[in-house]
């Protein structure tokens, strides 16, 4: 018979869920503001948006009912499909903007880039806690992350997405890091990262890719063109002043001078409307977010929930800081999504997925290591 731990309800951290609900419920109205006034057609962004959130805590709860040490087990079939999606997203997925990323399932267009990364993360604390290095990691001991990282990075690489594949890369670095190093494999680690850019940069980037990074650079040379993005976001965001707009007044978004408002520059409407005031108050209860899931990685019960909730973290830190930096015109435009807060059914459904994960290695700290006993 099916019976429930009510230790589990116990344990229950209503502290992480209350941030998750705070920062959902903030993207939501901004995204109403965002996509408002919708299209004569189809389903507005802000509806489609509303049944992922659904779809979203059906997933949660899913996920926090089974314990999380079952991701050793299924941990290679996942990615396996992982690498079938990609493989099919390449070769007979939907097209878009010049790029080949997305299955279409009917009711939504998959992007298995996106699940693709929180994938990344299960890999990498699945082998990093089965195979425990006291002295630090060398080269070789990493032969196995680094063909599991740059076969999904090569992959995504194709669609073309090098804003994705780039994360997938940041993943890794961040993971290996926090596991520890020997001293010389960080040396040659780091010689090989700056020969692949400098190779990247002659041989692999597109021309597109290449304008991106040269308009970051000097965005005032090109502001009709490919400049525009990055020099709107920015009167957006300055021109919120210390309290803002106010909410649905914002006139670089309602007035569509800002493009891609309600995906890539979602948080320029929010800091248009809600000013440097109400942007603190977002960012800080976002990022209250990811400091209580650092907290969750320090007292979690094992080596794996350890790697799983830092993993989790990272992946949603890393790209809130490239967005944010993104629009504000500290880093070229590289399509990297604000994690809860761009529209984008893969993207937010994988951040739920990760998030529940993190609150899975939470409500079982209790229970002893049964890893210790294998």
């Amino acid at each position: 018979m099916f019976r429930v731990d009510r230790r589990l309800f116990e344990h229950f951290d209503v502290i992480l869920m209350l941030l998750i609900v705070l920062v959902c419920a903030m993207a939501f109205f901004n995204l109403y503001s965002a996509s408002f006034p919708p299209k004569g057609y189809g389903i507005p962004p802000y509806i489609k948006q509303g049944y992922f959130f659904l779809m979203g805590f059906a997933i949660f709860v899913f996920i926090i009912s089974f314990d999380y040490q079952e991701l050793h087990s299924w941990n290679y079939p996942f990615y396996g499909l992982i690498i079938i999606l990609l493989l099919v997203a390449y070769f007979a997925g939907a097209k878009a903007g010049g790029a080949q990323r997305w299955i279409n399932l009917g009711f939504f267009k998959l992007q298995p880039s996106e699940p693709a990364k929180l994938m990344l993360v299960i890999t990498l604390a699945s082998y990093y806690s089965r195979k425990e290095i006291s002295d630090g990691y060398s080269l070789k001991d990493l032969f196995i992350p680094v063909l599991l990282t740059a076969i999904p990075f090569l992959l995504i690489l194709l669609q073309p997405d090098l804003g994705t594949a780039l994360m997938l890369g940041i993943i890794f670095v961040s993971m290996t890091v926090f596991v520890k190093l020997r001293l010389s494999t960080y040396a040659i680690m780091g010689s090989l990262a700056l020969g692949l850019g400098i190779f990247a940069w002659e041989k692999l980037l597109k021309p597109y890719q290449k304008q991106r990074i040269q308009t970051f650079l000097h965005p005032e040379k090109d502001p009709m063109g490919h400049g525009y993005q990055i020099m709107q976001s920015k009167i957006a965001v300055g021109s919120g002043g210390k309290f803002g707009k106010g909410y649905m007044e914002g006139t670089q978004g309602h007035l569509h001078f800002l493009p891609e408002r309600h995906t890539d520059f979602a948080f320029s409407v929010w800091g248009e409307e809600w000013g440097f005031a109400g942007s603190l108050v977002f960012l800080g209860t976002y990022f209250s977010m990811l400091l209580w899931g650092l907290y969750v990685a320090m007292n979690a019960k094992d080596r794996f929930g350890v790697l799983l909730s830092f993993g989790v973290v990272t992946l949603i830190f890393w790209q809130a800081i490239i967005n944010l930096f993104m629009i504000m015109g500290f880093l070229p435009v590289v399509g990297i999504p604000l994690p809860l807060v761009s529209y984008g059914g893969s993207s937010l459904l994988t951040t739920v997925l990760g998030l529940a994960i993190l609150m899975n290695v939470r409500m079982r700290r209790f229970q002893p290591d049964m890893s210790k006993n294998n």
